[in-house]
């Protein structure tokens, strides 16, 4: 338990972000999904930015912690150039939540971890064919941390409508805004996490049974991180632009630093409920922003886009201050023009055209 707690340093530990974007390769010829990471990633040298994940058509970047989310978009922005560079000839990156055409039985990444999970989960695994986008915040102090991990729980289907944009599932429209939470719902330990009494619930659940997620191996939309010591917020879909990644960035970051805040001023209220967060899920994977908010506690109803308007105004000084106020000024365009309603304007092919097409765009 000591180690987790200790793993989130002081209470003055500069908050930082990181980014992690899990990535489509693409054919380059029909648009479909490419298992071609492997080759991909061996041209790239052993560049610790870029990592394998289980779909052998996905590759993810790393951007590691930066002071501003300004200066972690711009190490995306590098990195994505690289990534396109290495897979030329072999495939063309693109970033979105889910492949819009492809079959959603898929190639796996070829190694003992991953035959691992395929022994134990069986062929469903094979359908998680999923690209998430995962911001890490260091928040400094065990106690602080811990208080706005349960906290952030109650945020995260806002963040999830901002992020959403995967309303295509085989080639056939799913009605969502994105159809990656149901998907991910395939396989244990998914959707909203748990809230957590302290550090020594975490580690005696991290051991549990018989230490069985010690390496991190819970996949909830938002996690304390027990290696890295961030606060990790896994609910977005992978953005086709660097801008829209950094916009959601944004709101994370600026989110987890409010609460912080708020936290130190012991204006927190206890951890809401996880089923009623669910609700909200819901909302955000069926309809986006386009959906209702309900209010974890006293239960009143308005439209999500109401929510996350406030939610936005409510976290501007906390952007001034961490210097990402322009970022979170572009999530307003997540809000105003939702990209799930832009993917079904192009179509499934369409969409997969737009992401591969904009893979490059600041």
């Amino acid at each position: 338990m000591d180690d987790i707690a200790n793993a989130f340093g002081s209470d003055d530990r500069p908050l930082t972000v990181g980014l992690e974007e899990e990535l489509m390769l693409l054919d380059a010829a029909t648009l479909d999904l490419a298992p071609c990471a492997a080759p991909v990633l061996a041209r790239l040298d052993g560049d610790g930015r870029f990592v394998p994940e289980l779909p052998a058509a996905q590759a993810e970047i790393v951007v590691p912690p930066t002071a501003t989310v300004a200066e972690s978009a711009r190490a995306l922005a590098a990195a994505r150039a690289e990534l396109a560079r290495a897979a030329a000839g072999l495939a063309r990156p693109a970033g979105a939540g889910v492949h819009p055409f492809a079959s959603g039985v898929g190639v796996l990444t070829a190694g003992a971890r991953y035959a691992a999970l395929l022994a134990e989960h069986g062929p469903v695994l094979r359908r998680q064919l999923v690209f998430g986008l995962h911001v890490h915040v260091a928040v400094g102090g065990a106690r602080r941390a811990l208080a706005v991990y349960n906290a952030l729980r109650e945020e995260l289907p806002a963040i999830a409508a901002l992020g959403a944009g995967a309303p295509f599932y085989e080639g056939a429209d799913t009605a969502l805004a994105s159809v990656r939470p149901k998907l991910c719902d395939l396989l244990p330990r998914q959707g909203v996490p748990p809230e957590l009494p302290s550090w020594a619930a975490y580690a005696a659940a991290l051991r549990w049974p018989e230490r069985r997620f010690a390496d991190a191996g819970w996949w909830w939309e938002a996690r304390p991180h027990p290696v890295h010591g961030t606060l990790e917020v896994r609910v977005a879909d992978t953005q086709a632009t660097v801008a829209d990644t950094a916009a959601i960035a944004a709101v994370v970051h600026a989110l987890l630093a409010t609460l912080a805040d708020r936290h130190d001023a012991g204006d927190l209220p206890a951890p809401a409920p996880s089923w009623r967060i669910a609700e909200n899920r819901w909302s955000a994977c069926r309809h986006g922003v386009r959906g209702v908010w309900s209010d974890a506690r006293g239960g009143a109803r308005r439209p999500t886009a109401e929510h996350l308007a406030d939610l936005l105004d409510a976290l501007a000084p906390a952007a001034r201050r961490l210097r990402c106020d322009a970022e979170l000024a572009s999530a307003r365009d997540l809000l105003e023009r939702p990209r799930a309603e832009s993917a079904r304007a192009l179509g499934p092919h369409g969409m997969a055209a737009a992401a591969a097409e904009r893979f490059l765009a600041t």
